[in-house]
């Protein structure tokens, strides 16, 4: 049965849910529950800016970040959801966060006016496994004495295959997000009023994943985002494949040459105890002078025990 919500982790869904003007009172709460505000003000307005680009994505007309906005104090929040696991995941977040930091001076700003970046991202996948918490915040500290002195930089991540709580264990509004991200296309339409009876931007949330409500074109581009991540799975799924043959083939390999040099070694050894030249075993059997001598001396500390031990 085709489900009536769609998946907000899609790029496209986020990116209508998140990152337009008609619903910045969804982004608006959303910050304001992820982010922990000790004695800051809330946020009340945000501005969307202009995404971060390169050439290269600049050439290929997409963004390097999901949603990029401003509040009304001209802090900076880049939001991700990011569903395919990439190796330096934490280092693109920081290289995304300090872009952001730096383009406020690209704007005619001056250092004392520079403003907070805060990273927010939602990971489809386990990005810290020693940490057993869904949720990580972090900041710069004072590695002696715990001060928080450099205040303009924080990353917040949401890893949902961390998450494993059910509707009725949701407690918090972090809690009923992670929910949302990670189960809205499977939850059935008469169990959400009952889940998110008390939280109507959750609600409005879904509503925007209603695919009945979706343009055609929108629904394509949102079918596009799916058919390229399966293409993208399948791609490492075969180079995977592939490393595992390799990898096969290259054990095979070196087993059969450890059997040759094990085998080379023996003849080495009864030539040696029949007397035989360094140069006439070496040709033998492909052992150099050095690694032959060593062999001899081995076999001399042998029998030099053996007669020991009789004695």
């Amino acid at each position: 049965m085709l489900s009536k919500f769609l998946d907000p982790k899609n790029d496209i869904a986020f990116k209508k849910i998140f990152g337009t003007p008609k619903n910045k009172d969804i982004l608006i709460h959303f910050l304001n529950d992820m982010i922990v505000f000790k004695g800051g003000k809330p946020i009340v307005e945000v501005t969307f800016l202009k995404t971060l680009q390169d050439p290269e994505a600049m050439a290929k007309k997409t963004s390097l970040v999901d949603v990029l906005c401003e509040d009304q104090d001209h802090n900076t929040y880049i939001v991700e959801m990011q569903v395919a696991q990439h190796q330096g995941f934490e280092k693109r977040a920081q290289y995304y966060a300090a872009k952001a930091y730096t383009s406020q001076m690209e704007r005619g700003g001056i250092y004392e006016n520079l403003k907070e970046v805060i990273f927010i991202a939602i990971a489809n996948f386990t990005m810290f496994p020693e940490k057993a918490a869904y949720k990580s915040d972090h900041v710069i500290f004072d590695r002696e004495n715990g001060q928080h002195d450099l205040k303009d930089f924080s990353f917040t991540f949401l890893e949902l295959t961390k998450f494993t709580k059910t509707k009725d264990q949701l407690q918090t509004m972090i809690d009923k997000w992670a929910y949302y991200f990670k189960h809205a296309e499977a939850t059935p339409e008469q169990e959400i009023h009952t889940i998110f009876a008390h939280d109507a931007i959750i609600l409005r949330a879904y509503e925007e994943l209603d695919r009945f409500h979706w343009p055609e074109d929108d629904l394509r581009a949102y079918d596009a985002v799916i058919k390229h991540e399966m293409d993208y799975q399948a791609s490492l799924d075969f180079k995977f494949a592939k490393g595992l043959e390799k990898g096969r083939e290259e054990g095979i390999e070196k087993g059969r040459e450890e059997g040759i040099e094990k085998r080379n070694l023996e003849i080495a050894k009864k030539m040696l105890k029949n007397g035989l030249a360094l140069s006439l075993i070496g040709e033998m059997t492909g052992l150099d002078e050095k690694r032959l001598s060593d062999l001899r001396a081995e076999l001399d500390a042998e029998s030099q025990a053996q007669s020991k031990s009789r004695s």
